[in-house]
C-alpha cells in the first residue's frame, strides 16, 4: 500500500510512519515541519503541507491507497478547526484522486454519552469538556464531514492518548466503549491506525480502541 499520514512528526505520527515502514508499506508523510522527521527510508517521502491549506496538499494523493490522519492539537482550550475543515481537505484532496480510505483519531468524549458507563457519563466526560471542550466540538464537526462524503472513513474513539512504551496489543469493538479502556500509548493507537485502514470491513464506522 501507499499510505499518506498527515501529521507524521506528531506524537502518534511518528510512530505510525516506522510502523508503516516496517510493514513495507511505502509512505508520504505530510508535515509543516517535515524536517523534524529523522526518518531516511527509501519507501519514505517528506512533503511540507498543512491540512488547513487546502492548495498545499492537493497535489499529494496520486498514486495513495489510504490516508491515516494522525493530526490533532493535544488538550487545548481555544476554538480550533483542524478536525473538520482539515479532515474536509484531506477528503477532497482524495476525491480528486480516486482515493476512498481514511482512517482518523476522534475522542470518546466527542460522541454520544449515553453510550458510556455511568463513571465516565457524570464525571470523566463532562469534566473533559468543561476544560477542553474546544477540541472536542470540532471533533463532532469532523463527523458530519466525514457522514457527508463519499469515503470509506474509519473514526477511531479514542480515550487518553500516552507517550509510554508499547503494550504491543490493543483491544478494539467496532460498536461500543471499551470496559476499563482509559488509556492506550502513541505506539499502540498507531498499531491499530494501520491495522485499520488495512482492513476492508470497517468503514464508515466509529470504532474504539484502548489497552
Amino acid at each position: 500500500m501507499k499510505i499518506l499520514i498527515p501529521g507524521a512528526t506528531g506524537m502518534v505520527g511518528k510512530q505510525a510512519v516506522e510502523q508503516a515502514l516496517a510493514r513495507g508499506h511505502k509512505v508520504v508523510a505530510i508535515a509543516r515541519n517535515p524536517e523534524k522527521l529523522t526518518i531516511e527510508q527509501p519507501l519514505l517521502t517528506k512533503i511540507q503541507g498543512d491540512i488547513l491549506d487546502a492548495a498545499s496538499i492537493e497535489q499529494m494523493f496520486a498514486g495513495v491507497d489510504a490516508v491515516v490522519s494522525t493530526v490533532g492539537i493535544g488538550v487545548s482550550k481555544q476554538p480550533t478547526t483542524l478536525y473538520s475543515e482539515g479532515t474536509r481537505n484531506l477528503l477532497a484532496g482524495m476525491d480528486k484522486q480516486g482515493v476512498r480510505r481514511i482512517v482518523v483519531i476522534s475522542s470518546e468524549v466527542a460522541e454520544h454519552w449515553a453510550h458510556q458507563n455511568l463513571f465516565k457519563l457524570w464525571v470523566v466526560l463532562p469534566l473533559l469538556q468543561k476544560f477542553i471542550g474546544a477540541t472536542y466540538d470540532d471533533m463532532r464537526r469532523m463527523d458530519i464531514v466525514l457522514w457527508e462524503s463519499r469515503a470509506q472513513w474509519t473514526a477511531i474513539r479514542s480515550p487518553r492518548i500516552r507517550p509510554a512504551a508499547a503494550k504491543g496489543s490493543y483491544r478494539l469493538d467496532p460498536e461500543r466503549p471499551i470496559p476499563r479502556g482509559w488509556s492506550i500509548t502513541a505506539a499502540d493507537m498507531a498499531t491499530a491506525l494501520l491495522d485499520i485502514a488495512e482492513r476492508d470491513d470497517l468503514g464508515r464506522k466509529h470504532v474504539y480502541v484502548a489497552n
